[in-house]
């Protein structure tokens, strides 16, 4: 089974392409939906941002507000780490269940995808097999998340915290350029499932996974 990381920034597209993938055939968890899960009332993810922030940064049921707490680290970037050092552990061993959970299964999929924003700041992505990278001009994410309601002042502090396509797309193995519409990244979504069940039938074999740096347009 081939453990792909999948990241990008905001409005880049991630989401959009893992739902590509998954309907190609790869199983695909969303460490956002693990998050939430975590920073749900009772939940050990909503304990610790309460120890670390105190209450004003949970809704009235007891769970984590995420508006809240972004507005609190986006412009803290030692509260952001402290956030970050609490939290991440927990996301990653939810992660390693998952992949447990499918080794166990009848028949564990070719290929076992993780959607996360940050793998590359937090250094996880070095725990994967190959790493995929969406990217896309500025520009066209900023207008992607206008469209999609999010305030200007809130995106740029996310955008400001993030690091930059190029960054991300150093350690990529795989890196799949997003500036146009579903179409072309469903064409670019093919040519990259092609590569990666070729990486998964290696590592079936025994054979080591070759070097990779690929664009895809």
């Amino acid at each position: 089974m081939l453990r792909v990381g999948l990241t990008g920034g905001v409005a880049s597209g991630k989401s959009t392409l893992a739902g590509v993938l998954a309907e190609l055939g790869a199983a695909v968890c969303d460490a956002d939906d693990l998050v939430e899960e975590l920073y749900r009332r009772g939940g050990s993810g909503a304990k610790a941002v309460r120890d670390l922030f105190g209450t004003e940064v949970l809704s009235s049921d007891g769970g984590v507000d995420r508006k809240a707490l972004a507005g609190l680290v986006l412009a803290d970037a030692t509260a952001r780490r402290r956030l970050e050092v609490a939290i991440h552990p927990q996301v990653r061993a939810r992660v390693a269940g998952w992949f447990e959970g499918l080794r166990r299964g009848g028949r564990p999929p070719e290929v076992a995808l993780v959607e996360a924003a940050l793998l590359v700041e937090t250094g996880l992505f070095e725990e994967y097999d190959r790493l995929v990278v969406v990217t896309g001009p500025e520009s066209v994410r900023r207008a992607r998340a206008l469209a999609a309601g999010w305030a200007p002042g809130r995106l740029d502090a996310v955008i400001a915290a993030q690091l930059s396509d190029a960054e991300r797309a150093a350690v990529g193995h795989y890196v799949v350029c997003n500036d146009r519409d579903r179409g072309d990244l469903a064409l670019a979504a093919a040519t990259l499932w092609v590569f990666l069940t070729e990486d998964a039938a290696r590592l079936t074999e025994g054979l080591p996974l070759l070097e990779r740096r690929v664009d895809l347009p």
